[in-house]
C-alpha cells in the first residue's frame, strides 16, 4: 500500500486526485463570465500534458427579455410608483421636534393652570369706552395690578351716581348732564 516508507498515499492516488482537481478547475473556469479570471488552483500545478485548454467559443448572447405582465412584474411596478420614504435619521428628527413642541405646549398649559389665583377686594372705577359703555375688564386689571398681580377678572361690580356740586344749590332745577352713573369693580380674581 505504501510506495515508499514515510509516504501515506500511493503515487497513483496522488495523480488521480490531481487530475480530478484539474478537471474541476477547468469546468469552473469555463463557467466564469468572459473577462473574469477563474479562481486559482490553490497552488497546485499540473504537468503540461494534463493541462486542459478552456473553450474559446463565445456563448451566444441572450435574447432581450420580453415584457411579461405577470404578478411579479405588476408588483414591481407598484413598488416603483411608491413615494420615497424618509430615512431613519430624518424620521427621528421629525419625531423629536413634534415631541418637544408637545411638551412645551403642555408646560405652558400647566403653568397657566398652576399660577396662583387670589381674590382681591377693592374699589376701582371702570373706564368708559368710546361707545359710552363701562369697561369693567380694564377696571379688574387695574385693581389686580394695584395688588401686585398681572391681570384679573371682575367678580363683583357696583354702580353709583356721581353729581356735580350744582345739584346742591337750593332752588336750582336739576339738568340731565348734572349727574352720571359710574361703575366700579369691587372684587376680582387675580392671576
Amino acid at each position: 500500500m505504501l510506495d515508499r516508507p514515510g509516504n501515506l498515499f500511493p503515487q497513483s492516488a496522488v495523480q488521480a486526485a490531481t487530475a480530478a482537481l484539474l478537471m474541476w478547475t477547468a469546468a469552473a473556469g469555463a463557467a466564469w463570465p468572459q473577462g473574469a479570471s477563474p479562481p486559482s488552483s490553490l497552488g497546485i500545478q499540473a504537468p503540461a500534458e494534463q493541462a486542459v485548454q478552456p473553450q474559446s467559443a463565445p456563448a451566444p448572447p441572450q435574447p432581450a427579455r420580453e415584457e411579461n405582465p405577470g404578478l411579479f412584474d405588476e408588483i414591481g411596478k407598484m413598488f416603483d410608483r411608491l413615494p420615497t420614504l424618509k430615512g431613519p435619521q430624518e424620521t427621528l428628527d421629525n419625531l423629536n421636534t413634534r415631541a418637544r413642541d408637545a411638551a412645551k405646549d403642555a408646560s405652558d398649559s400647566l403653568s397657566r393652570l398652576a399660577r396662583p389665583s387670589s381674590m382681591v377686594a377693592g374699589r376701582t372705577i371702570c373706564p368708559v369706552s368710546a361707545d359710552g359703555a363701562a369697561d369693567c375688564q380694564l377696571g379688574a386689571d387695574k385693581l389686580c395690578q394695584a395688588k401686585g398681580f398681572k391681570a384679573g377678572k371682575s367678580l363683583n361690580t357696583d354702580s353709583a351716581e356721581t353729581c356735580s356740586a350744582k345739584v346742591l344749590i337750593p332752588g336750582r332745577a336739576r339738568k340731565p348732564d348734572d349727574c352720571r352713573t359710574d361703575h366700579y369693580v369691587t372684587s376680582a380674581l387675580c392671576q
